[in-house]
């Protein structure tokens, strides 16, 4: 298992832990000098300890396999030289006996380096965690938990417990050279960090609105509303600009110089990459692609997202919570917004750079991506499911519209029944103070943006392919 481990590996990990270790001695400080907190300053020390210990044991495998990878190196380099210049004082058996001994070496250190890969079985549950079914599903739930105990979810101290568990698991998973490959090709590194700043930026949203949720309940103004000084525009606002553009000017210099451009060769119909991926921003799209005909998923699924984004300030009658964060007054619009951003996009961002492989396959994050994967689907449309339950076959072309008939009702009442039955229900007080269109025009908002995640789960679970499934006009849903 340790084959698979070289120096600049080893080396980089030590470094990775050296710098979340000093993360947590910074963290510590923070509780020691200004919290004043000498529990948290024991927990944390002791955190920081781990990442050290961490970043010395790599750093010594790194120097042990330099040093035997040295070995090699002289021991043959001693041999080639004798090859080429004889001596008589020297027996080429003596240097070969060398080079194997050196080898041997390297292998047992190599062979000592394994229990720092992450195991099988580890492996193994991650990869089935991170299927299709359950990779959504856990989105989901890990959504909605967050929401619902967000006030102990923001609270820095855990927030910080959890961003450290996903370091010394980051650092972990990254001896296994599958996982390395994918996370470290250099168009997959802005994903990378797209999790992180997605993550940091959503909790510090939150965070300011669960403590702005407890100064309101306490009947105090938002903390938004003490910090109303006016700056002028010229210096404040343009210097920060010029120091902001300074920095990132610097920062894309430094990253243009140390990572590649993921540049291929010229596009040929001779040779298509495989898997061939669209643009990371455009990977939700291509996801989509799978579920629904190009009509749907490049045309009119985009043409609504654009629409319901224009739309969001003549739909909304909430007039709390503007310029202030704050999540106890709009539950019902940062839920619906974070549901389609975080769940319903960043999500298949994720899942179509890590998680889509060759032929389009699913493969786990520290699966082999293997092109000869071949997968068995069955996939179904909902007519041939209906009639062939009750023993009728319809010929291709003839009859489409009775063969198409259970799906076209049912996409019907869930266009045009769903929308007065919620009005009459559970969105009783949406529909009262909305009124009739801007009501209707909301859910059927989001009627559109339920039904990817419809479609995916029926695809992945009962292998569903279309809801109507009308050839001859080349419609399909």
């Amino acid at each position: 298992m340790g084959e698979n481990l070289t120096v600049p590996i080893l080396a980089g990990l030590s470094v990775f832990y050296l710098l979340v270790m000093l993360l947590n001695v910074g963290f510590l400080a923070y509780q020691h000098y200004v919290r004043k907190d000498r529990m948290q300053v024991l927990v944390w020390m002791a955190v920081a300890a781990l990442f050290l210990v961490h970043s010395i044991i790599y750093g010594m495998a790194a120097f042990r396999l330099s040093a035997a990878e040295s070995q090699v190196t002289q021991a043959e380099d001693k041999l080639q030289q004798l090859s080429h210049n004889p001596s008589p004082q020297q027996d080429p058996s003596d240097a070969r006996a060398a080079v194997v001994e050196a080898r041997n070496s390297l292998k047992e250190t190599q062979e000592s380096l394994g229990w720092m890969v992450m195991p099988h079985f580890l492996r193994d549950f991650v990869d089935w965690l991170m299927g299709p079914v359950t990779y959504f599903v856990l989105s989901v739930v890990i959504f909605l938990v967050f929401l619902r105990y967000r006030a102990f979810l923001v609270d820095p101290i855990v927030s910080w417990a959890f961003l450290n568990f996903g370091l010394l698991f980051s650092g972990w998973a990254v001896t296994d050279p599958s996982f390395r490959l994918i996370v470290t090709k250099e168009d997959n590194v802005p994903i990378v960090l797209l999790i992180f700043t997605v993550g940091f930026f959503t909790w510090l949203a939150f965070r300011k609105g669960v403590l702005n949720d407890i100064r309101i309940a306490k009947g105090e103004p938002p903390a938004e509303k003490q910090e109303e000084e006016k700056v002028l525009v010229w210096p404040d606002l343009v210097y920060t600009e010029l120091i902001a553009m300074i920095v990132m000017t610097f920062i894309l210099v430094i990253w243009a110089v140390l990572l590649k451009a993921p540049l291929e060769q010229p596009a040929s119909s001779a040779k298509a990459p495989n898997p061939s991926k669209a643009p990371w921003y455009f990977l939700g799209l291509q996801e989509m692609l799978v579920y629904y005909d190009p009509w749907m998923a490049g045309v009119v699924l985009p043409t609504f997202i654009i629409v319901g984004l224009m739309s969001l300030p003549y739909i909304d009658f909430n007039q709390k919570g503007n310029g202030y964060f704050t999540f106890a007054q709009r539950k019902f619009a940062i839920t619906t917004f974070l549901f389609g951003f975080v769940v319903l996009w960043c999500t298949l961002i994720v899942l179509g750079t890590f998680l889509r492989g060759p032929n389009w396959n699913f493969f786990g994050p520290f699966e082999n991506w293997d092109p000869h994967k071949v997968l068995p689907l069955n996939n179904v449309n909902l007519s041939d499911w209906f009639w062939l339950s009750f023993g009728v076959v319809f010929e291709e072309g003839k009859g489409w519209y009775i063969r198409e008939l259970p799906g076209i009702i049912l996409v019907l009442a869930y266009l045009f029944l769903l929308p007065p039955l919620l009005a009459r229900t559970i969105m009783r007080p949406f529909f009262v103070k909305m009124g009739f269109i801007r009501f209707f025009l909301l859910v059927n908002l989001l009627q559109f943006m339920a039904a990817l995640p419809i479609k995916m789960v029926l695809r992945w679970t009962i292998n569903l392919k279309y809801i109507v499934y009308i050839p001859e006009f080349f419609f399909n849903i």
